[in-house]
């Protein structure tokens, strides 16, 4: 496959000087006019999400309105509305950078170097990827580990999401496992990391870089190395030219910009491993609110959450009027097996209208018709549950981090 310069498979140098630019400069560049001409407005969910309440809504490369959390590094937030069906466009899906990501790649010279304790290291161009191994897919949600934090009491610190880190597509590209088959594993190969080109601004931050076990990739044909995001190739800000597939874990995981592949014959030590990523090593994740926990482990798999899409917070409805809630449920994988909708403050619960199953990596679609019977003030409540019994728990839990929100969420509204 020839790669013409001005194609799709080239990106061209939109974000030149970005990492060098000052804080005014590249506000101005990512958030006024990164598409040549201005697009810089407010947050209009003032009603229905509080939390997000007066944070500006930008537009950068590739992206349409998002919630801006951060411009040094990006963190841009996807408006809920986005979440009314089960796949959330690329423009519109969410970014989280911890250091400042590539300002620039052109997909003819990128190579992904794969190499460490290995019979055969490999330097695989996008066209290898594309051509030589069997392609691969999956729907799986990419959710950050702190959606949710803004909503933690006692308050903790970092990114103050909303519920919009997190998004749903369909991946596609190579298995990683067919990777380090072809590239050969040698006898004691124990984990594997992973570094994209994102950079640190100084040398006292460290490389963004992740690892996994080798036997889980062997034993998981649904972790890729990912190409496609959707059926187009993957927006800039969502890990151009590919980027790690970890289906059911958090986004933590999920390195973008990949560059480099190493498999070590020991565990991996890296900052982003042992000491960020961290939760309480308990059943459920949490510690008493405010405590500190005894001992930690690295977060992994997700926990099952639903979320009530529309109608909005505070939303005004008619008597006798039908409406339909709607809204999204999933979890790690084992996929959902019910949501109940309560009417009445969690005094009583009947059963969603499950949508399509695109896998139990995915969103799944729920619905449900509701004819408020008089006039009044109304909570209506969704709780999920997935196949293997798992719930979301009444009360918020909590940890230090602020990471596993999945408590039940909740619209308030008033029917009159």
């Amino acid at each position: 496959m020839k790669m013409k310069k001005g194609s799709h498979l080239v990106r061209r140098d939109f974000l030149r000087g970005f990492g060098i630019a000052s804080a005014a400069a590249a506000f101005h560049l990512w958030g006024k006019r990164p598409l040549g001409g201005p697009r810089f407005a407010w947050a209009d969910e003032s009603v229905e999400n509080p939390l997000t309440a007066g944070r500006p809504l930008v537009r950068y490369p590739e992206k349409t309105d998002l919630i801006l959390l951060t411009s040094r590094p990006p963190q841009l937030e996807t408006p809920v509305k986005y979440f009314e069906q089960a796949i959330t466009p690329n423009e519109a899906f969410y970014v989280r950078y911890h250091i400042y990501p590539p300002t620039r790649v052109d997909a003819s010279a990128w190579r992904l170097k794969v190499n460490g304790h290995l019979d055969r290291p490999l330097e695989l161009s996008l066209q290898d990827l594309q051509t030589k191994f069997s392609r691969a897919s999956v729907v799986a949600v990419n959710q950050c580990s702190g959606n949710g934090r803004g909503y933690f009491l006692p308050r903790v610190f970092g990114g103050q999401w909303a519920n919009g880190a997190m998004g749903n597509a369909e991946w596609s590209g190579v298995r990683l496992r067919d990777i380090l088959s072809m590239a050969g594993l040698k006898s004691g190969a124990a984990d594997v990391t992973f570094n994209g080109l994102d950079q640190p601004a100084m040398p006292t931050v460290p490389d963004f870089v992740k690892s996994l076990g080798v036997a889980n990739i062997m034993n998981e044909p649904d972790i890729l190395i990912a190409d496609q995001m959707n059926g187009k190739p993957l927006p800039l800000l969502n890990g151009f030219p590919a980027r790690l597939i970890v289906p059911g874990w958090y986004a933590t995981y999920w390195v973008k910009n990949l560059s480099e592949i190493s498999v070590l014959d020991r565990d991996f030590d890296g900052f982003w491993m042992k000491k960020a990523y961290l939760i309480p090593d308990t059943p459920c994740g949490c510690v008493p609110p405010g405590a500190s926990p005894l001992q930690q482990v690295p977060i992994s798999r997700m926990k099952v959450r639903s979320l009530i899409v529309s109608p909005e917070n505070r939303a005004r409805l008619g008597v006798g009027r039908k409406v339909t809630i709607k809204g999204i449920a999933f979890d790690g994988g084992y996929g959902i097996q019910e949501v109940l909708v309560s009417v009445n403050q969690g005094a009583s619960w009947q059963a969603a209208q499950l949508g399509q199953d695109l896998g139990g990596y995915s969103f799944r679609e729920w619905s449900f018709t509701w004819n408020p019977p008089r006039a009044g003030d109304y909570r209506v409540m969704a709780r999920a549950t997935n196949r293997i019994g798992e719930s979301q728990p009444a009360e918020p839990l909590w940890n230090p981090a602020g990471y596993l929100r999945n408590a039940i969420e909740h619209v308030d509204v008033t029917v009159a």
